[in-house]
């Protein structure tokens, strides 16, 4: 081989590895891609999404999925710079900053467990939003929904924890818990009563300096409404985290608990948080979202009114999109759907 060759043969092969490499760095950035669906009228997996038991209700048929957002990077794995370009390619694929989704101190484990606990709250607020809706008496408790690692809370009380009452003073709103907490002082012995799986239980939690303002006591726990119904209503889906499915979950409910099926046998899909009085908000991968119902085979998908700007270029052909500020305007996009006349779209 010849000298200029060989020089020639080392730059090709220091240049493939620095490629390589450079295609192999991580990069702070999330990769959004349309995700699985998953119809709460349905199973996944061998279990029925939605499970009401100890009162009547009626056959279903068809689907009213939740569709997800698959996601690279961010929370769940590092992103490198070759997935990235190799995303930005793809149709339906978008690669976004990972600062515009998660804060910049927050933690893989910390992101995934707030996914849970939307996840979990969602299924609430849809128990309150449906039964709300049937004119079904709801039952409202204040339950511990996250608990700060290393805080005074930890390791005694219990994400799960049905707040009862805090140094003798009953827990009727979740707003309450912070205000009693501080109307203590660091160092101070807080007495906590919870319903723990059945069982009531009390325990000692000693009040501290909150780290984020040593102005204010905190003993490190998150308290959120938990809405029951007169009968059980249970969920069964892992994996899967965000508030975004409460919209699909409470029209499950509402299609469990009703004669004949909401969509008529059809096919609807959609997102959108809800709120225990039926408001749909806004999401995030609304987009994604879309492109993943129409793959699935939904023909008629309802979309948080506030998110019908982002819409602008997805491809929605074969798919109507309807536009829902509440439970309400869902069920009555569908009904207009079913009678083949116009729903509400959702405009670009």
């Amino acid at each position: 081989m010849s000298r200029r060759a060989a020089t020639f043969s080392v730059a090709a092969t220091l240049l493939a590895v620095l490629l390589l490499v450079t295609i192999l760095i991580p990069v702070p950035y999330v990769e959004l891609s349309p995700g699985p669906t998953f119809n709460t009228i349905g199973s996944f997996q061998g279990h029925q999404l939605i499970t009401i038991t100890k009162t009547t209700t009626f056959p279903t048929s068809g689907h009213l999925d939740m569709v997800t957002v698959s996601e690279t990077g961010g929370a769940y794995g590092g992103l490198t710079f070759g997935q990235a370009l190799f995303g930005q390619l793809q149709s339906g694929t978008v690669v976004l900053p990972r600062s515009l989704l998660y804060p910049a101190n927050q933690t893989s484990d910390q992101a995934q467990q707030q996914g849970a606990e939307e996840f979990t709250a969602s299924q609430s607020a849809a128990i309150g939003a449906a039964l709300h809706y049937l004119g079904i008496p709801v039952t409202e408790q204040v339950y511990v929904s996250s608990v700060v690692n290393g805080a005074p809370a930890s390791g005694k009380l219990h994400a799960g924890d049905v707040l009862l009452a805090i140094d003798g003073t009953k827990v009727v709103s979740a707003d309450q818990v912070g205000t009693l907490v501080r109307a203590h002082h660091p160092g101070d012995r807080l007495t906590i009563e919870v319903d723990r799986d059945g069982d009531r239980e009390s325990v000692v939690v000693v009040t501290a300096k909150n780290p984020q303002d040593s102005t204010r006591t905190y003993i490190g726990i998150l308290g959120s409404t938990m809405f029951t119904g007169p009968f059980p209503i249970k969920f069964q889906l892992d994996d899967v985290g965000g508030p975004s499915a409460g919209l699909m979950f409470a029209l499950g409910i509402i299609d469990r608990l009703t004669p004949g099926p909401v969509n008529g046998g059809g096919f609807v899909a959609g997102t959108g948080t809800i709120a225990p009085d039926g408001t749909v908000g806004a999401i995030g991968g609304i987009g994604q979202k879309v492109v993943a119902a129409r793959v699935a085979g939904a023909t008629l998908f309802l979309a948080p009114k506030q998110n019908c700007s982002d819409l602008a270029g997805v491809v929605q052909t074969g798919i109507t999109v309807a536009a829902v500020g509440n439970l309400v305007d869902a069920m009555n996009a569908i009904a207009a759907w079913r009678a083949g006349k116009a729903v509400v779209a959702c405009q670009s």
